[in-house]
């Protein structure tokens, strides 16, 4: 009626909704419209613009359980509490939700077997009990206007943190080699003891390479790597590209090329370690919960800063 009450007038529309069966007098319409929101609505139209606030801010990621938690951390709205049911009744109002992971094919090319006799030390239990005891590192691709880019990860299991990344177009082995050196110059940067750490990977010819061996050797790094052709054996790590790929690349593509895509990865990455609640971790960022979690850590600046 309000788009066409203008053309038509109130009236003849409530007559012909009445002859399709649909009673609307014309007095309700007009008292409708001059009557002032309720409380509800008003607390309604608060708490929607904060959720879309909350939700823009995360990538557009957010579903309503971490929606609400980011809301709580800043202390409700407007100083008032929310509840999660809230939350949720506003968000699917508003057409808001979180993004959802698919399955995405093997890309590392595993190298023969014959090539590496290192032990798998893991054996799929990716746990730690501190920062620099255990880090998982994968390669993914993304598909861009320019063709195939390549992206390596190393992320730190205990605080699920990523530590060190790179993009190529090419899947040689300075790849992993630049991520794997990101993560030493940035933890070293922060006082890190390295002594103990295990670095595993799958069995990809970049990372039983020669210079990629060497390097873990030269930091004091023990190297491990999984079987031959199975996903499950660096399970993080491939968590980790899936969720890369939903929130992301999926999500803000499509992507001309690499440089576009850098940048992209580098406020992603950012976020991802220093803003983004993480369900495994009981909803706080990566560096907060290295930093509250491990008391010889000290507080940690950005990358780059």
């Amino acid at each position: 009626m309000d788009e066409h009450r203008g053309k038509f007038g109130v009236e003849p529309i409530c007559a012909a909704l009445r002859s399709a069966g649909v009673q609307i007098a014309p007095n309700s319409y007009r008292a409708r419209k001059t009557r002032k929101l309720s409380a509800r609505a008003c607390r309604d139209q608060v708490v929607t613009a904060a959720i879309t606030n909350v939700h823009a801010d995360n990538f557009g990621v957010y579903g309503a359980r971490k929606v609400y938690e980011a809301l709580r951390r800043q202390d409700g709205v407007d100083g008032g509490s929310v509840a999660r049911c809230t939350v949720e009744r506003l968000m699917r109002a508003a057409g808001l939700r979180g993004v959802t992971r698919s399955r995405t094919p093997q890309t590392t090319r595993p190298a023969p077997r014959d090539r590496d006799d290192r032990p798998d030390l893991v054996d799929r239990h990716f746990a730690a009990d501190a920062p620099n005891r255990l880090w998982v590192a994968d390669i993914t691709y993304v598909r861009t206007f320019g063709g195939w880019v390549y992206a390596a990860f190393v992320l730190d299991v205990f605080s699920r943190r990523i530590v060190g990344w790179q993009i190529a177009n090419n899947l040689r082995t300075d790849l992993a080699l630049d991520a794997l050196n990101m993560g030493l110059w940035l933890r070293r940067r922060d006082g890190a003891d390295l002594k103990h750490l295990v670095h595993h990977s799958d069995r990809g010819v970049q990372y039983v390479a020669v210079r990629y061996t060497e390097r873990l050797a030269e930091a004091d790094v023990v190297a491990s790597v999984g079987s031959v052709g199975d996903s499950y054996d660096n399970a993080m790590a491939e968590a980790f590209n899936s969720l890369f790929k939903a929130e992301l690349v999926r999500n803000k593509g499509p992507w001309k090329g690499l440089d576009d895509l850098e940048a992209a990865i580098a406020a992603y990455i950012d976020w991802y370690n220093h803003r983004r609640l993480h369900g495994e971790l009981g909803l706080v960022p990566p560096v907060e919960y290295e930093q509250h979690r491990d008391p010889t850590t000290r507080p940690q600046r950005a990358l780059g800063a």
